[in-house]
C-alpha cells in the first residue's frame, strides 16, 4: 500500500504507545482512523489529539479478548466509514514469571488479549478488507517472538503464535489484494512494562519500579519512530518488520546461534553493565 490517503484504519491498543502513534501518524497522511482500547481515559486522549487533524475519527470501547466485541467493532467501523482498508492488531500486555510460579489465570489473560486478540481482529476484519481493492494486515508479534527469555514464558508464547499464525495468513492471502505484515518490534518506550504483571522472583530481584525505569533507558526507540518503521514496512508490503536496531541484532544473534544465543546474550549484557 504505497498510499495510506483516503483510507481507512482500525487500531487496536490505540489508547498509548505505538498504537496511538500510528494512528496520530496515519491521521496526518490523510487516511481516517477507528482507534480501539480498553481504557477509557487514555482512549480519550487519543481521540483529542486525532481530533486536531482533518480526518474522520471514531473511538470505540473494545476488550479484543472479546470475540463478540471485536466482531462488533469491525461492523461498526465499516458503519460508519464505510470501509476499512488498514487493521492493526496493536494490543498486548506483558506478565513476568517463571514457568513454575505463573498461574493459569495470568497465563490465560496474557494469551486471551496477545494471541486471540490478534486472531479475533484478523477474523472479524476479513470479510470486509475483501470489499475493498487495496488492504492489509499488521499484526504485532515482537522480537520476544523470535528469541526466549527467562520469566517471559507466557509473553514469549503468545508472541511467537503471532508471529507462526502472521506468517501462515501471508502464505494464504498472496494471491490476493490483501498485504499482511508481522511486526517485532524490539524496545519502544511504551507503558507495557508499566502496566504488567510483574512478579519478582526472590528478595534480590528489582522491584516493578525499578524494571520500569531500567526499560525505559534501554528502549531505543519512541513510539512515532517505531510508527514510522512500521508504516514503511506496510508501504513495502514487508512480511517481517523488525522495528528497532536491538530487533535486528537480536534477530541475527538467534539465526547464528539458534541454541547457544541464550548464553551469548547473557555474556554481551554482563559486559554493557560492567562499563555501566
Amino acid at each position: 500500500m504505497k498510499d495510506f490517503r483516503n483510507k481507512v484504519a482500525a487500531i487496536t491498543g490505540a489508547g498509548s504507545g505505538m498504537g496511538r502513534a500510528l494512528a496520530l501518524e496515519l491521521a496526518a497522511r490523510g487516511c481516517a482512523v477507528a482507534i480501539a482500547d480498553v481504557g477509557e481515559s487514555t482512549l480519550n486522549e487519543t481521540e483529542a489529539l486525532l481530533r486536531q487533524r482533518n480526518v474522520k475519527v471514531s473511538s470505540h470501547l473494545v476488550d479484543v479478548a472479546d470475540r463478540a466485541a471485536m466482531e462488533r467493532f469491525a461492523a461498526d467501523v465499516v458503519q460508519i466509514h464505510g470501509k476499512v482498508n488498514l487493521v492493526f492488531n496493536n494490543a498486548g500486555v506483558s506478565v513476568s514469571n517463571t514457568v513454575e510460579k505463573l498461574s493459569y489465570e495470568d497465563f490465560e489473560w496474557l494469551m486471551n488479549i496477545n494471541f486471540w486478540g490478534v486472531v479475533h481482529g484478523t477474523k472479524a476484519f476479513l470479510p470486509y478488507l475483501k470489499q475493498v481493492d487495496e488492504a492489509h494486515i499488521v499484526n504485532t508479534s515482537s522480537i520476544f517472538g523470535v528469541v526466549a527469555f527467562a520469566s517471559q514464558s507466557a509473553y514469549n508464547a503468545s508472541k511467537f503464535a503471532v508471529r507462526g499464525f502472521t506468517e501462515a495468513l501471508r502464505q494464504e492471502l498472496a494471491d490476493t489484494h490483501i498485504g499482511v505484515s508481522c511486526v517485532q518490534p524490539g524496545g519502544v518506550k511504551t507503558n507495557i512494562v508499566k502496566t504488567s504483571r510483574y512478579y519478582a522472583a526472590d528478595n534480590e530481584a528489582p522491584t516493578k519500579e525499578e524494571l520500569t525505569r531500567t526499560f525505559e533507558q534501554m528502549a531505543a526507540l519512541t513510539p512515532h519512530d517505531a510508527a514510522l518503521q512500521i508504516l514503511r514496512g506496510v508501504e513495502r508490503n514487508r512480511g517481517r518488520v523488525l522495528v528497532g536496531r536491538d530487533a535486528v541484532f537480536l534477530a541475527w544473534m538467534q539465526r547464528l546461534f539458534p541454541e547457544s544465543y541464550p548464553q551469548r546474550l547473557a555474556t554481551f549484557a554482563n559486559r554493557i553493565m560492567r562499563r555501566n
